[in-house]
């Protein structure tokens, strides 16, 4: 769980430090559980996360390793890099994600992908996303392709992946379903109380309410056994995490 200090934590002062916050902040750790993991300590990682530092490579493993990412991830060299380009891990296979799971992965919010017919056809591109109440929330523009779509209450497909690029493995979640605009004042300022962070694209034009309400929710799971977050030998990748 955060921490009462979590909370009031100052702003980075580097990349690798705000990379390192928000990572520990999505998997719901402390500066303590952090430190334990990486066996340090917790006024180290405070240290890392408020200051310009540069930790040597052995401890950058292990603190990768404790936020079950990898260093090139931390340290943002994989930030302009087209995602896949690595091998297939040995014995590698694939495995379903069950619903419950998919939503735990979606974790609340984030930037995701979206399927939707346009005047051009069909077209995907990148979303800031919102769980709310069993229903994924979009904000976007009042003349965009998915504000159309929900006009007539189209489908669409939603999804969100992550990749882990040193050792070939990483998950999909998909979520099909209809698109429906929410006017209803009262529910527009509920679903505005509870969004955590804005459009990345800004520009102010993006303040129109869409909601998906998935009718199929499915992942998948590329596993390399032996490799971070897993054991040697399991096939539930539920159980296998550190």
């Amino acid at each position: 769980m955060n921490t009462a200090d979590d909370r009031h934590a100052p702003h980075a002062a580097s990349d690798l430090g705000r990379r390192v916050a928000a990572r520990r902040a999505q998997l719901g750790l402390s500066r303590e559980d952090v430190a334990e993991r990486a066996g340090s300590a917790p006024g180290f990682i405070d240290y890392l996360e408020g200051r310009v530092s540069t930790p040597g490579i052995e401890f950058l493993v292990r603190l990768a390793n404790a936020l079950e990412t990898t260093v090139q991830d931390l340290t943002g060299y994989t930030a302009d890099l087209v995602p896949g380009g690595a091998r297939a891990g040995y014995r590698a296979r694939m495995e379903e994600i069950d619903e419950s799971e998919c939503w735990e992965l979606l974790d609340g919010h984030g930037v995701g992908r979206i399927a939707v017919e346009g005047r051009d056809g069909l077209a995907v591109f990148p979303v800031n996303y919102q769980v709310l109440d069993g229903e994924i929330v979009f904000m976007t523009a009042a003349d965009s392709s998915l504000t159309r779509a929900a006009a007539s209450g189209a489908e669409v497909a939603f999804e969100e992946d992550r990749l882990d690029e040193a050792f070939s493995q990483g998950w999909s979640v998909l979520l099909v379903g209809p698109v429906r605009r929410v006017s209803d004042e009262g529910a527009v300022r509920r679903i505005m109380d509870a969004v955590h962070s804005e459009p990345w694209a800004g520009d102010g034009r993006r303040d129109t309410l869409v909601t998906l309400s998935p009718r199929r929710v499915t992942g998948r799971r590329i596993v390399v056994p032996g490799a971070p977050g897993t054991l040697s030998g399991s096939s539930d990748p539920g159980l296998s995490r550190q």
